[in-house]
């Protein structure tokens, strides 16, 4: 069987890039196979046959990761198969559909799927790039419509201890960027512009590449035709609204304007069909109406001016039992953080197709339906839900200590309580004044904002908004989500609804988006300027210790009987954590306990030199002798020749069983260990 295979290579970051388009997985409007080193994807796209009876664009990126990509059977003892996908895998799907998404006609009503499948991990060469790579080339091949194509490039800088200094991933046309992701070290404004202009070219390349296959093997693009609005029920909408239009918009009811707009049509005897477009024609009207005001008039739809943040307020130490917590409020825009720390070992075991890891801080995010004033089933959390709290986790990794220095694993629930414009960004807010409460000594304070635009695409006009809401928020054209502290940007979120955004917009937003950032946290240190100096006094308290790794078998001892007998000599209120570089962890909520269980740990692992001096109990007489316990479960002998100066008829003479002694080791070898009260040369 021939499976007419066309192959398209080009290069990227040094390594060769390849696009095969054939038979397989035919069914589907188009499919591509793409590597990248030896990592390689299927992406599929497929669009329904029919129409869609629903008021929104119904495409669905589902991004799919296979264990025996990376050659790894995991899961639980009794399921080894893919399930629920992780939420790396998750972001990723956000990732491609936040990139492909402006480019569809919003009016399309056929459901669009695209499938990304990881066929193979070569652990070095990131699936996401060559993925968004492979949907674009498979859509604009396809006869699906669409105003692609686009590409994505990930830049990365390591730090010299091996860290992540940064991580951006670009995506866009030949000349406009669509889509941001970034996490980093306090990354300048200047520095993070010459990376826009970086991927920009590279963007460019690998889109003019995918135009080649496109006039080579391209197909012709489904005609749609859609219905324009009647001239009738767009007079009807627009002469009940235009009088009262802007005043809803300003006093943030336009969705009551809506319902009596609604209610007047039922009223005058309008169906389901208009009713459906008076709707349509509503939006399309808010829409008109908050870029006319930007773009011509230079006011915003709230009178606010396009740099001015909303009020602010913040408070700490809500509450007595919990380790931290911090209450952020933006306009009508509310967040609650409460930190709970905890031993090493409540650390989150990552399994993922890309890696196996132990994550220390783990930030979730919470969006219940009275934060909008809406009823919906409490289920778990969505992609949007798991994406803000990753935003708002990068926005805060950075500044977190190193676990050298605090080795808490730290967990913060950032709860909405009220939204109305970037919940995500009030969250990184709260986070770092709950974290500051609970005194963890983070770098340094983190805040972040918003960012929208207003874009006249056909004459380049555009005015960018800072701290977006309500009408901005839902009919702007961009929102970028900009997090830092003082010295710099640590996340950038950024998706558009237009084409994509040039480096003159991208600049002044990052300009913008700073001042507001400084303004933020001006006002956050008046609430609290530092970390406290101290732990919650629920909070367990940990003692580090370094030892010899190959001693770590001797404080776990056969079985786990060392250990478990530390911890149940405690009475079962420490916890012991153990790595393999020999760092041990000893949690506890009773400092004293903590202590003593540190000193055990120090007499296992203790070496014994000659010169030494000991204190200890003596715990057995012999005829020629004392035993003298040394703790860790090692004692060590004192001669009856060497309990003093001179003749000694009886060894209870000098030394009585339980009594303490201070003695000198005068001998240590394979394990035995002389002493000698003689050798301290005291009376």
């Amino acid at each position: 069987m021939d499976l007419e295979r066309k192959t398209f290579k080009t290069n990227l970051n040094g390594e060769e890039v390849s696009l095969e388009i054939s038979r397989l997985a035919g069914k589907a409007n188009a499919a591509v196979i793409g590597k990248h080193g030896d990592t390689v994807v299927l992406a599929t796209v497929v669009m329904g046959k029919s129409d869609k009876a629903l008021d929104y664009f119904p495409l669905t990126v589902d991004y799919e990761e296979r264990f025996y990509a990376a050659g790894k059977i995991i899961g639980s003892r009794f399921i080894r198969r893919e399930g629920r996908p992780s939420d790396e895998a998750m972001l990723s799907a956000r990732l491609i559909d936040r990139a492909i998404r402006p480019l569809f006609d919003v009016r399309l009503r056929k459901e669009i799927q695209v499938t990304i499948t990881v066929l193979a991990y070569d652990e070095k060469n990131d699936p996401d790039a060559i993925g968004l790579l492979s949907v674009s080339t498979a859509l604009a091949i396809s006869d699906i419509p669409w105003d692609g194509p686009i590409a994505g490039v990930k830049i990365q800088k390591k730090d010299p201890a091996g860290g992540e200094e940064y991580s951006v991933f670009f995506s866009g046309s030949e000349d406009r960027i669509n889509m941001i992701e970034f996490d980093g070290h306090e990354m300048e404004e200047s520095e993070f512009s010459k990376l826009f202009h970086d991927g920009q070219k590279t963007v460019k390349g690998l889109v003019e590449f995918q135009k080649k296959i496109v006039g080579e093997i391209g197909k012709p693009k489904a005609e749609i035709k859609f219905v324009e609005p009647d001239p009738r029920v767009r007079s009807l909408v627009w002469d009940f609204i235009k009088s009262d239009l802007s005043k809803a918009i300003k006093e943030k009811k336009p969705n009551d304007l809506k319902s009596a707009l609604m209610e007047h049509l039922a009223a005058s005897g309008e169906t389901g069909d208009v009713l459906a477009l008076a709707d349509h024609l509503f939006e399309e009207a808010i829409d008109k109406f908050v870029h006319e005001e930007a773009l011509e008039k230079n006011e915003r739809s709230d009178g606010r001016k396009f740099d001015e943040v909303r009020e602010l307020y913040s408070e700490v130490g809500l509450f007595g039992r919990t380790h931290g917590s911090g209450l952020f409020i933006r306009g009508d825009t509310q967040i609650l953080a409460v930190t709970t720390l905890a031993s090493p070992d409540a650390a989150q075991l990552i399994e993922t197709m890309e890696t196996t890891d132990k994550k220390r801080f783990m930030l979730h995010y919470n969006f219940p339906g009275f934060s909008t004033g809406e009823t919906k089933r409490s289920r778990g959390p969505g992609r949007r839900e798991i994406g803000h709290g990753a935003l708002a986790a990068k926005a805060i990794r950075g500044v977190l200590p190193p676990k050298e220095e605090f080795p808490y694993t730290i967990r913060v629930v950032a709860e909405t309580l009220s939204s109305n414009g970037s919940s995500s960004m009030a969250s990184v807010c709260a986070t770092a004044l709950s974290l500051m409460d609970a005194g963890v000594p983070i770098k340094k304070m983190a805040a972040g904002i918003a960012m929208g635009l207003m874009l006249d695409e056909k004459s380049g006009k555009f005015k960018i908004l800072t701290d977006i809401q309500g009408p901005e928020d839902h009919h702007g054209d961009m929102d970028m989500k900009v997090a830092g502290t003082e010295n710099g940007v640590t996340a950038v979120q950024m998706d558009v609804k237009v084409l994509g955004i040039t480096a003159e917009i991208f600049e002044k937003t990052l300009a913008q988006a700073k001042q507001a950032r400084l303004h933020i946290l001006e006002s956050m240190k008046k609430t609290l300027d530092a970390p406290r100096d101290h732990l919650s006094p629920f909070a367990p308290k940990i003692i580090t210790v370094k030892i010899d790794p190959d001693k770590i078998g001797m404080v776990i001892g056969p079985g786990g009987k060392v250990i478990n007998g530390l911890i149940k000599a405690a009475n079962n209120e420490v916890g012991i954590d153990i790595e393999e570089d020999g760092s041990i962890f000893i949690s506890s909520t009773n400092e004293e306990l903590a202590q003593k269980t540190l000193e055990a740990i120090k007499g296992i692992v203790r070496e014994f030199r000659v010169g030494d001096v000991i204190e200890g109990e003596v715990i057995k007489i012999l005829d020629f002798g004392a035993i003298v316990d040394l703790g860790g479960g090692k004692d060590g002998m004192i001669h009856v020749s060497e309990l003093k100066e001179g003749f000694v008829k009886k060894v209870e003479d000098v030394v009585k069983l339980g009594s303490f002694v201070r003695a000198k080791v005068i001998k240590s070898e394979d394990g035995k260990i002389g002493l000698s009260i003689k050798a301290l040369g005291e009376k």
